[in-house]
């Protein structure tokens, strides 16, 4: 069935574009312990605590500062950043991963593993899960390799071998760390699932100690179990440049997409739940059964009106109270699929659809009320995924999330709903029969005028524009950030580089505090500005602050 979307919106273009100034900024404003970045794409939440990427800051009652870990350097100093969350009684799960910049493509790579069991205050380390490098056999190096000329005459030794229902079958190595993060971890006690996309599926029984790799079927099985043979293709290219076909598990080449996996959850049946490349897959046992036991319902995408929108799953998550199992939806092989999201409440029999065309990220709830967040947007149900309205812009008294945002991730203390952008997260105290929300709590990066952050030394300064250089169609707007002593007429303007006025912002009476001034590159005329260097001038009664913008485009 396919749900109402109700699109509320609020519009509002000055002839002149989008110039303003907010502030006074949180009367707690100029924090030390600030966010890392104002980019946070996964954020999770249990009882009254908050964690976010990229850097595992924590966050406890809504309170202005946010913790960062000391003794987890590889996200607080080093190059690992937080690639998935999953949150217990004082225990924290973090998949780590970065942009590998010195390899071909940049993948995104795997990084490891951190484990807290005490809250956050100390943290285990775990390395990336690979493979044993094959033996020198396998490489065309050795003296002795000889290329098979046929598929009977291919090495098993230069694969590994898995036991599945007792037939012996050949999964390929995976000896690198490219293009295998950890997109999604869960657990329940010391069982976790890692869904790590070319690595494949992980399973740890020893809360990440030791950890195996759980098979997931072919693409043409619906359902797999230990009472069956199974065929996966994959491809020898020998010296005559013929193809034999070898059955081997092989998610980096294979033409299957149901070995690459993306999202995992455990629901409170203890099912487990596993996206993939194509479709959802369910198992009743993968929790407690043997690797070569475990069995698995696959669900793919079949054009009905009662399955699937698209065979891309990624997150999974279980509304609490209801047994239902919501799932973004996107499209892996262009055609009849599309994108949207859709819930079970009956193990994956039929789903419900909604959203459809929204490229929707993360799913949160709280007390009856569904958050959607996804590219365009964030979309609230207040009945449980009926019907839906479209957000207005977030807005809080003293600043905003910018319009072109992406929402990334939706989570729920135990009095606010939080929502993770591009450009900042938000709150808002929730929920209540016919919420508005009106008034959101915007937490972003707080980078102080004297000395910087946690994160970044700073130098004291007067005022600052960022991001600078500056460019209207990627940034959308600068933000200038300034400084109030007294109750004062303030007057911001901008200049070109020759001193020629080209937008005045603001002209008021401000009390004392922290502001920011918004200019999204547009003169006083309405038209966009030139590349180059422009001057910012801010004139607090007899003082007089000025900077430098350079707005490429």
């Amino acid at each position: 069935m396919k749900k109402f979307l109700a699109v509320l919106t609020l519009l509002f273009i000055p002839l002149a574009g989008l110039s303003q100034v907010y502030g006074p900024l949180d009367p707690n404003q100029d924090n030390f312990n600030s966010i890392r970045v104002n980019g946070v794409s996964t954020i999770l939440a249990y009882g009254d605590t908050v964690w976010i990427s990229p850097s595992l800051n924590r966050n406890i009652g809504n309170v202005a500062e946010w913790f960062t870990p000391e003794n987890a350097d590889s996200v607080v100093s080093g190059i690992g950043r937080v690639y998935s969350l999953e949150l217990g009684q004082d225990t924290v799960l973090a998949g780590l991963g970065f942009t590998n910049t010195d390899a071909e493509s940049n993948p995104q790579t795997a990084y490891g593993y951190y484990f807290s069991i005490d809250g956050g205050d100390s943290w285990r380390f775990e390395p990336p899960v690979l493979d044993p490098d094959p033996p020198a056999k396998c490489f065309s190096t050795d003296p002795d390799y000889q290329r098979p000329a046929t598929a009977e005459d291919y090495d098993p030794d230069c694969d590994i071998q898995f036991t599945y229902g007792g037939v012996t079958y050949n999964r390929i190595r995976f000896t690198v760390p490219e293009q295998a993060p950890p997109y999604e971890v869960d657990f329940k006690d010391n069982v976790v699932f890692s869904t790590n996309f070319a690595g494949g599926l992980l399973r740890s029984t020893d809360f990440g100690q030791t950890w195996e790799r759980v098979i997931l079927p072919p693409d043409n099985v619906s359902e797999m179990t230990p009472d069956d043979d199974y065929t996966w293709g994959s491809s020898l290219i020998l010296a005559s440049g013929n193809a034999v076909q070898i059955n081997r598990y092989d998610p980096i080449s294979s033409v299957g997409f149901n070995i690459r996996a993306f999202g995992v959850h455990i629901d409170t049946q203890n099912r487990v739940w596993v996206g993939t490349g194509n479709g959802i897959n369910v198992s009743d046992n993968a929790l407690s059964a043997p690797t070569d036991s475990i069995r698995w319902n696959h669900i793919t995408y079949d054009g009905s009106a009662n399955g699937l929108i698209g065979n891309w799953v990624i997150e999974i998550k279980e509304e609490p109270g209801t047994g239902k199992i919501w799932m973004t939806n996107r499209v892996i092989e262009s055609g009849q699929e599309n994108q949207g999201l859709v819930y079970t409440d009956d193990g994956g029999q039929t789903f419900e659809q909604m959203l459809i065309g929204e490229r929707i990220n993360d799913i949160g709830f709280k007390d009856g009320y569904v958050f959607a967040t996804g590219d365009n947007g964030l979309f609230i149900s207040p009945n449980g995924g009926d019907t839906w309205i479209k957000s207005p812009q977030i807005k809080s008294p003293n600043t905003f999330i910018k319009s072109s945002a992406i929402f990334y991730s939706a989570t729920s203390t135990t009095d606010r709903v939080w929502v993770s952008t591009s450009d900042g997260l938000a709150s808002h105290e929730c929920c209540v029969t016919n919420q508005v929300f009106d008034n959101w709590q915007i937490t972003r990066v707080d980078f102080p005028l004297d000395g910087g952050n946690i994160h970044e030394e700073g130098r004291n300064v007067n005022s600052y524009a960022y991001p600078n250089p500056f460019s209207p169609t990627v940034h959308e707007l600068v933000r200038i950030k300034f400084e109030v002593d007294q109750q004062v007429n303030v007057k911001v303007r901008v200049f070109d580089f020759g001193m020629n006025l080209v937008r005045e912002i603001e002209n008021a009476s401000f009390t004392p505090g922290t502001y920011e001034a918004i200019w999204d590159g547009i003169d006083g005329k309405g038209r966009k500005v030139a590349n180059g260097p422009y001057i910012y001038v801010i004139q607090t009664g007899n003082k007089q602050t000025t900077g430098k913008i350079l707005v490429v485009d």
